[in-house]
């Protein structure tokens, strides 16, 4: 930065002939006195340049100071910004919990499909314990592209007809693909059941297995499958069970810490950081969610609560008023 500095005119005093030459005598008389005036003028004129440049030195540093202090308050900013998304070497987004109490709260009638009609519900409640972890495993294996309404009547077909591995494998194909129409890929899956129920006879005794990596080597059983059959079935919290529910819902919310392709790509970045007592009822919450509010096609933005604070939402009507 240029600095221009104003110095003051000194202005001299005009003293005449006769003045000149009385001051001459008088500094003939009296030169020690007038020597140490003159000295005296000089210093002073030297402090008052010494005065000045120490100024524009000042209003150097000030400068210099306030944009130290700019930068220092601009890092200040990002370590703020960073300590939001970051706790210790862990990331997290910002405001999961606050949005997570907001689904809890659009969640507390149990007015989706799933409460009502998830594969929770759709054994036979007067059957035997094997028997119901078997039904839980097949609602399971039906529920795959298929909405909560069409697996649960098909369920419902199989309980009345008889839903045992032995009264599988004794029914004919197209009965069995009759029982279970119209749920997605349903000619495939009258194969992989009637393949599972080959395998649980012959290996567990009818039963299921009480293992995440014995139940997904079963035919048509993935890993969303397993951990949720892990939990209806066996009580136990092997994971997080992510459908396309889950997974279209963590990607608009930005739970995951960049965009993910597949349901088994979000479950292992949610895994890293949602707490692991929260693991047993986040696929539940999120589904009925995706199902009311956050849904596929023309989500319900506006009668989101997190419709303040969910960047998906406030790009979603900047669109709509463009």
């Amino acid at each position: 930065m240029s600095k221009k500095l104003k110095f003051n005119t000194i202005a001299t005093s005009r003293f005449s002939q006769s003045d000149s030459k009385n001051n001459e005598s008088l500094l003939t008389t009296t030169s020690k006195y007038f020597n140490t005036t003159n000295d005296s003028s000089k210093k002073t004129e030297r402090k008052r340049r010494v005065h000045v440049k120490i100024k524009s030195e000042e209003i150097e540093d000030t400068s210099h100071s306030i944009d130290s202090e700019i930068k220092y308050e601009e890092s200040q900013h990002v370590a703020v910004k960073e300590e939001e998304t970051q706790v210790g070497d862990k990331w997290m987004p910002s405001n999961w919990e606050t949005i997570l109490e907001n689904i809890k709260e659009m969640r507390k009638h149990q007015t989706a499909p799933v409460d009502e009609m998830g594969c929770h519900k759709c054994a036979d409640p007067k059957a035997s314990a094997k028997v119901i972890r078997y039904q839980s495993l097949l609602a399971l294996m039906l529920s795959s592209q298929t909405k909560d309404q069409v697996t649960h009547a098909a369920m419902q077909r199989l309980n009345t007809y008889g839903c045992t591995p032995e009264t599988i494998m004794g029914t004919p194909d197209d009965v069995l693909g009759k029982l279970i129409y119209p749920v997605g890929f349903w000619k495939t899956k009258v194969k992989y059941i009637k393949k599972t129920s080959q395998i649980l006879i012959d290996k567990y005794d009818g039963d299921i297995p009480k293992t995440l990596k014995e139940l997904q080597q079963l035919p048509g059983v993935g890993p969303k499958m397993a951990h949720i059959c892990m939990q209806v079935a066996w009580g136990e919290i092997s994971g997080i069970g992510v459908d396309t529910h889950v997974h279209r819902i963590c990607n608009r919310l930005e739970w995951v810490k960049k965009p993910t392709k597949t349901p088994e790509e979000t479950r292992m970045t949610l895994e890293e950081w949602l707490p692991k007592d929260l693991w047993s009822n986040i696929n539940y919450l999120l589904v009925g969610f995706g199902q009311e509010i956050c849904l596929p096609r023309f989500p319900k933005c506006e009668e989101c609560l997190n419709k303040d604070i969910c960047n998906f939402s406030k790009k979603d009507r900047a669109r709509k008023k463009a």
